[in-house]
């Protein structure tokens, strides 16, 4: 989420017209077209951060600047050449990396909130111990997971939590 993303599509000679059909799993489908009799472009439903990255007779790549949930879905790829039909197909699934926080609750247990990650992030605890994660989901498809270590040794004065995902790890020490 928020960086760019490139998708490639086979370049051809001869090509008589290349077509992006985009259908994210948000909102409804766009579609991003050229005809090389004609040499235009055509542009239907898709947000301005939706767009060829060079000229599509050259290189019909797609570029989507400032990747957003919303973006996730199917992208097809179909160049018309001379030689016949080719397709490339994605499924472009994005990854929001949580946000962290340690805190001690009010019986002075650690507390580790890995907050709106997509997908869930796995936690777990330095040095290990019993823990029960929570997870409350989001309407936007994030997840966010809460644990507590409890039964927490009184003799250790530092625990780590440890985040665990798809779009980067972070660790956080607390004393409680």
């Amino acid at each position: 989420v928020g960086n760019s993303c490139v998708l490639t599509c086979t370049t051809k000679s001869n090509v008589t017209m290349v077509t992006w059909k985009i259908s994210p799993k948000v909102g409804g489908p766009c579609t991003l077209g050229y005809r090389a009799d004609q040499n235009k472009t055509d542009k239907t439903n898709c947000s301005d951060s939706m767009n060829w990255k060079f000229r599509p007779d050259r290189d019909p790549t797609l570029e989507i600047r400032q990747v957003g949930i919303a973006h996730e879905g199917n992208y097809t790829c179909e160049v018309v050449t001379t030689e016949g039909n080719f397709h490339e197909m994605y499924y472009l699934t994005v990854l929001v990396p949580p946000r962290l926080t340690l805190y001690c609750d009010d019986h002075g247990n650690p507390v580790c909130e890995a907050a709106a990650g997509k997908p869930a992030a796995r936690v777990s605890w330095l040095p290990g111990s019993n823990f029960t994660p929570e997870e409350e989901g989001h309407d936007n498809g994030t997840v966010t997971v809460l644990s507590t270590l409890t039964a927490y040794s009184t003799n250790v004065t530092n625990t780590t939590c440890i985040v665990s995902h798809p779009a980067g790890n972070q660790s956080k020490s607390i004393a409680c």
